[in-house]
């Protein structure tokens, strides 16, 4: 499919979405549209940066525009990529200001938000945290919600929102279409599939595809203690835009610092900054003021800057799953991205689980004996580059 023109959609949607050059659907979006606007509920896998986010606000604007009495809500697990879903919502409704709308999330003034819900917003977004705290105080009314999507289901259950969703959908009418999306689908998000979703369209782009293509990958083990040599020694060879993950808020804070008095322009951005320290970051990091941003899990999903060109994993991610959700912040676009992994003794669990899910074959063949890796005493480090994904080199 080359082009928009085949689903249908209002003229002044065409004209959003021209202004975007956004011109040829992606796989994801051709898969998922037609069965949006059939009404059917999907299940939606696809990795992070392959247009998930389009494929539903699409059909969604359709269905707002062709019936006032049409309500749609968006759950998000994060501050950040609730903003950025409105704000791809609010570009495709460039030529429609009918449609109005309510962001919610927390960190943001309540005033601003009861203001906007005194309108009658047929289109809302926002955090399941802040979502029931408008239900409680009865500022909220979802009875006339056709339209639901689950954003990012898998960092939801990790970010243990399940009962929080669960009391949302007790507001919502019974007759609904739903939507989840996520980047994997683990067995429990199967389940809560079968709770929420009746009969659903199953999408999904094939596991080989998990990550981007498009994105070089280099695996290299170190020692902990000569990991910030490591990173250094990467800094200098990496031109343009980084952005640095550890696993948490002190790891991102000392991080930064300790790069700062390094002489490079870097800030952390995690969950204990309020929101609009987070937003003004990423603004700033839009604008290229700053060349490094040390971010954790939490705050980085919503982090959607097309020039990041380097995505370094300082620390390897708990879940493994998150890996697919890092490496996807560079790479959009159909750009070319580039993406490293540090890897020191204390993180060889962590390291197993990443090669088990990236290569299921590993979980049968891995090799035990650690005589030839790295002495963790030792500050050198050893490089294992893999130049387009598909599996990595493992340990000798």
């Amino acid at each position: 499919m080359d082009n928009f023109e085949s689903f249908s959609l209002p003229k002044s949607l065409y004209r959003s979405l021209e202004k975007l050059k956004l011109n040829k659907p992606t796989e994801v979006q051709v898969k998922a549209i037609p069965h949006i606007l059939a009404g059917k509920d999907v299940i939606v896998s696809a990795p992070t940066g392959t247009g998930k986010t389009l494929a539903f606000c699409v059909p969604i604007i359709k269905n707002l525009l062709a019936d006032k009495n049409n309500h749609a809500i968006v759950i998000s697990p994060t501050r950040e990529l609730a903003s950025q879903i409105m704000s791809v919502f609010q570009s495709l409704l460039f030529h429609n200001r009918e449609v109005k709308n309510a962001i919610l999330i927390g960190g943001t003034p309540m005033n601003k938000q009861l203001f906007q819900l005194k309108a009658n917003p047929q289109l809302i977004v926002g955090t399941p945290g802040r979502i029931n705290d408008h239900l409680t105080r009865k500022t909220l009314k979802l009875n006339n919600t056709k339209f639901v999507v689950l954003d990012e289901m898998d960092r939801m259950l990790d970010m243990g929102f399940s009962i929080q969703i669960d009391e949302i959908v007790k507001f919502l009418p019974e007759k609904r279409q739903v939507l989840m999306l996520s980047a994997t689908i683990p067995a429990p998000i199967l389940k809560l599939c079968k709770k929420y979703l009746n009969e659903p369209e199953k999408i999904a782009i094939d596991a080989a595809e998990i990550v981007n293509t498009d994105i070089k990958q280099e695996f290299i083990h170190t020692s902990k203690d000569g990991k910030y040599h490591e990173l250094l020694d990467q800094l200098e060879k990496r031109k343009g835009t980084k952005i640095i993950f550890v696993k948490t808020r002190l790891n991102a804070d000392d991080l930064a610092k300790r790069l700062s008095k390094d002489s490079y322009r870097a800030r952390a951005i995690h969950g204990a900054l309020r929101q609009h320290q987070r937003e003004k970051i990423i603004r700033l990091f839009r604008k290229e003021e700053y060349e490094i941003v040390v971010a954790t899990d939490v705050a980085a999903r919503g982090i959607d800057v097309p020039h990041i060109k380097h995505v370094i994993n300082y620390n390897l991610p708990t879940c493994p799953e998150d890996y697919v959700h890092r490496v996807g912040r560079t790479g959009r676009a159909g750009q070319e991205g580039n993406a490293v992994c540090f890897i020191s003794p204390n993180e060889n669990k962590e390291w197993h689980a990443l090669e088990v899910f990236l290569d299921p074959s590993k979980a049968k063949s891995r090799r035990t004996s650690n005589s030839r890796r790295p002495n963790s005493n030792r500050p050198n480090s050893r490089r294992r580059p893999n130049n387009k994904f598909g599996k990595p080199r493992p340990p000798r």
